[in-house]
């Protein structure tokens, strides 16, 4: 008879029946008893009241009841923490029982009851069963110390559990070796800092010898646990990976991509020169290529996997395009994932192939595939040039067809395809427009109106068309409204006398009649634009476009690293990082690809910015300034007028005519003198930052010219925020004229050209006073240092803090902002001393409410020596006296916008801290001022 008995009965008073036949002498009956109440239990009823009766049958020699009680008691631990200490003498009479089952039936009962009180009381259990003779309940009471350790992990500690599991690493039985990996690998998890899992090659050697006789989870285990070591070198990891590959035919399919994990990872460090490394690649295919013959769900998983093989390393795939294709009775989450893969795998040789294939499933009935098998059709043309003319042939065939959505989609994506080959296949626009009014989604119709004012010179009726959309302007929806604007001022700027009227009527509907801010903004932009400076507005909006790339979707290379790490989990089901969907820290270590060995540079790894990746992305990295955007959007990037233009190779060398005469040129201040070439001293021993005395390597000091401290270059824009561009730089202040001293790094895979730079207005005018110069394009992992010479000349803007300074650099890729701090002593003058007489003046006539105190602590030097490093940098005294043995060092600065500065410095003779006291008729500056002292003083 079956258990389903157990579940029916429904008399009065069952709990106190079920009492009574708990506390039976007969030994059937018990067990029918406690049957019934697991039962109950099962359903949800409360049984806990039974929980004495219940434990009284744990002292039993029958496995089946023993069991079932402790199954009862680790539903019931919880909610009855006094009664359950009355199980425990059981338990550890149990964990001494000759059986091994019992024994470890009781070390595992023991770990799920999480109650606080009686974990204390396990730890001795536990530590016998640790080194328990049989490997079934040594492998049972590793997994226990897991256990415990997220109920009490101090006691896990103290108790020196966590060394007994390292032992156990060495064990004998292979499943023993699995059980303790996963066990430190769950408690690693939650504790990242820990260096638990210290993997050697003597560790390594053992696991690999564990994971051929280990179950299959035994062997996830310790695959994932080998994902996390790091080989010394490529002999190391070429070893390894010959004692993984074998796992490859593995039936299991987790088991299969626990390896290809492994392998993926380890083959970083191999060179590609190796044989064995083409070896490994023809290994890895047939085993991904056996998974797609699993169930779809399993198949579904696998090519989330592949698709991120695939775009790590496509050469492992690149002859298996055939098992992609699609089947008739493939689900369509599969059939998308496939369709994916063979763009990815597309190539020059298989092209033919894959066209006939997609055009194949362009006239299937699932609407969803059709679409994206059109898609498919256009990114083929982008990806493979050679293509293109077959390609666009098979999208008219289509459009042919004159089926909706079909038609819909093709104009989607040869719109794209006009992008990426302009003035090519233009003669079919005619086409397209014959298709205008079945256009019913918005994609489709912002595509065609792209396409509309984009050709409009060579479509006769582009106005009519235009207009036919502009009927329905406030239906539409917003990207067809903001692409309807930008194509009627497109048509307006190529035939303005014919459409004055039409470019009139769409700003109106866009700035007077829309709520939407963005359509809205776009609208006044144009109307300015227009309004103002029509060759301007030509410039802006009839700019020639960048060629889109052929993989916009590729993802990003550190993440995708990050990915190959999780090959096998969710991560690589998501594709996105673990940190994205586990809710808190707990578990989530980031993890990267070791580093590759000097020959085995990746030359498939993705541009790291494609051309065609959204324009909005680096954006996030400008400074929230009150009128910032509206300043930025003015930004012509082009030379800056102001200041004359410079000698080309001053500024590439950053050289200065040394011997003096030449400087007023470079300068670009042509009221400042050069001193004739005698009177440059010979060794004023300033700093010259990276200027002339890196360049030509004055170390002996002579024709070095005088100037303030430098500050070590810092990285202001890095590489990450500006699609591989990193910044680093520094302001120098050398006589009279203030440099912005750049360095810039190419961390991209492509070459860098076309640099502009351009400041926003700021407290002082700061402003370049030429071109930023950068002569030969920057190469990928080259450096280049420029020094940009700045006037004071440009548009004022209070700034908050006062000295910020935001910059917006161009090049061939796209347009960063980033915004700096300058140090203020580049802007002291160097006629900044004051006659004493003028000095007590205006100290006198500036009000008292204007005074600032400043401490400046730990600086050992002398007056002397403060007054002559201050001097350097146009701090200069103008008096001095002694006052009850404290020097008193009157000083005076000018700013070079006009503002005096003047400051009373007390030094004490063996007091390292000073106090300053500064007046100012703009007391704002005061703060500033102070901390150039702290850094000229302190540097």
């Amino acid at each position: 008879m079956t258990d389903s008995k157990y579940f029916t009965t429904t008399k009065k008073g069952e709990i106190f029946e079920l009492k009574a036949e708990l506390n039976s002498d007969k030994k059937e009956k018990k067990k029918e008893a406690v049957k019934k109440v697991i039962a109950s239990m099962t359903v949800g009823k409360d049984v806990s009241a039974l929980f004495p009766d219940v434990v009284n049958c744990m002292q039993t020699d029958n496995l089946e009841l023993k069991k079932l009680v402790y199954l009862y008691l680790m539903n019931y631990a919880k909610s009855q923490p006094d009664m359950a200490i009355m199980a425990v003498n059981t338990f550890v009479k149990d964990c001494e029982d000759p059986n091994p089952l019992i024994r470890a039936l009781a070390v595992r009962t023991m770990g799920c009851i999480r109650v606080d009180k009686i974990t204390e009381y396990l730890c001795e259990p536990l530590r016998k069963c640790l080194k328990d003779e049989d490997p079934y309940v040594r492998k049972t009471a590793a997994v226990c110390v897991a256990k415990l350790h997220d109920i009490n992990a101090q006691l896990v500690e103290d108790q020196g559990f966590l060394d007994t599991l390292k032992d156990l690493i060495s064990d004998s039985n292979p499943m023993v070796v699995a059980n303790a990996v996963a066990a430190l690998s769950e408690i690693a998890e939650s504790h990242p800092s820990s260096n638990l899992l210290d993997l050697n090659p003597q560790s390594i050697n053992k696991l690999l010898t564990a994971l051929n006789e280990c179950t299959e989870w035994g062997q996830i285990f310790i695959l994932d646990c080998l994902a996390n070591y790091t080989p010394k070198d490529d002999r190391e990891a070429q070893s390894i990976c010959e004692r993984v590959t074998p796992r490859l035919s593995h039936a299991n399919s987790a088991v299969v991509l626990s390896a290809v994990k492994v392998l993926m990872k380890f083959m970083e460090m191999l060179s590609k020169d190796l044989d064995y490394y083409g070896t490994l690649l023809k290994k890895l295919a047939p085993p991904l290529v056996t998974l797609l013959s699993a169930e779809p769900e399993l198949q579904y998983v696998a090519l989330r996997n592949i698709n991120l093989i695939v775009q790590k390393r496509p050469e492992i795939l690149k002859h298996e395009m055939k098992v992609f294709f699609v089947k008739y009775n493939d689900p369509i989450y599969v059939k998308l994932e496939k369709l994916d893969i063979m763009i990815r795998l597309a190539s020059q040789a298989n092209i033919a192939q894959v066209l006939a294939e997609l055009k194949e499933y362009a006239t299937e009935v699932d609407v969803d595939f059709v679409r994206k098998a059109v898609r498919a059709i256009g990114r083929c043309a982008i990806k493979v040039e050679q293509s293109a003319e077959r390609c666009v042939s098979t999208l008219l065939d289509l459009i042919q067809t004159k089926v909706n959505y079909v038609v819909q989609e093709a104009i989607v994506v040869i719109k794209d395809i006009f992008r990426k080959y302009p003035n090519k296949y233009e003669s079919v626009i005619a086409t397209l427009c014959e298709n205008l009014d079945s256009l019913d989604e918005p994609e489709a119709r912002a595509a065609m109106i792209w396409i509309v004012g984009e050709y409009a010179e060579r479509i006769d009726n582009a106005d009519e068309l235009l207009e036919s959309f502009l009927e329905g302007f406030h239906d539409e929806s917003t990207q067809v409204q903001l692409q309807l604007l930008t194509a009627i001022v497109k048509l307006f700027l190529k035939k303005p006398t014919e459409t004055q009227e039409l470019v009139q009527q769409v700003l109106s509907l866009a700035t007077q009649d829309s709520d939407n801010p963005d359509l809205r903004d776009r609208g006044y932009i144009y109307w300015r634009l227009l309004s103002t400076d029509p060759v301007a507005a030509k410039e802006v909006v009839l700019a020639e476009k960048p060629l889109i790339s052929e993989e916009t979707d590729l993802i990003e290379p550190t993440l995708l690293d990050e990915l190959i790490c999780y090959i096998g989990t969710l991560a690589s089901v998501y594709h996105k990082p673990p940190s994205a969907f586990v809710e808190g820290g707990r578990g989530v270590v980031h993890k990267s690809l070791p580093p590759r060995t000097a020959s085995s540079e990746s030359t498939e790894s993705p541009e790291m910015a494609p051309a065609g990746a959204p324009p909005g992305e680096q954006l996030d990295v400008i400074p929230t300034q009150g009128d910032l955007l509206g300043d930025l959007l003015n930004l012509d990037l082009g030379p800056p007028v102001s200041g004359p233009p410079l000698a080309t190779s001053s500024v590439q060398m950053g050289a200065v005519d040394l011997l003096g005469g030449g400087l007023d040129s470079l300068i670009g201040a042509p009221n400042f003198v050069a001193p004739p070439a005698a009177t440059v001293p010979a060794n004023l021993g300033a700093p010259m930052g990276s200027g002339l005395s890196d360049l030509f390597d004055l170390t002996s000091g002579v024709g070095t010219l005088s100037g303030s401290y430098v500050a070590p270059k810092a990285v202001w824009l890095p590489a990450m925020k500006a699609k591989g561009l990193e910044i680093s730089g520094t302001f120098t202040r050398q006589v009279g004229s203030i440099s912005m001293d750049l360095q810039l790094t190419n961390k991209a895979l492509q070459v860098m050209t076309d640099f502009a730079i351009q400041f926003n207005r700021n407290s002082f005018g700061l402003a370049p006073a030429a071109p930023l110069q950068v002569h030969a394009p920057l190469s990928p992992n080259q450096t280049v240092e420029i020094s940009l010479p700045l006037n004071t000349v440009g548009s004022v803007m209070k700034m908050e803090p006062l000295n910020n300074l935001q910059v917006a650099v161009k090049n061939n890729i796209d347009v960063f902002y980033f915004s700096t701090l300058y140090p203020l002593h580049i802007l002291f003058v160097e006629d900044g001393k004051m006659d004493r007489q003028m000095f007590l003046a205006t100290w006198k006539d500036i009000p008292n409410e204007n005074e600032a105190q400043f401490q400046i602590r730990d600086c050992p030097l002398n007056a002397e020596a403060v007054s002559s490093r201050l001097q350097s940098s146009n701090i200069f005294t103008v008096a001095k006296r002694n006052v009850e043995g404290q020097d008193m060092l009157y000083q005076s600065l000018k700013l070079t916008n006009g503002i005096w500065v003047l400051a009373e410095l007390r030094v004490q003779p063996g007091n390292p801290s000073f106090t300053l006291s500064l007046k100012c008729r703009a007391p704002e500056v005061s703060q500033h001022v102070y901390q150039a002292y702290e850094t000229i003083l302190k540097n």
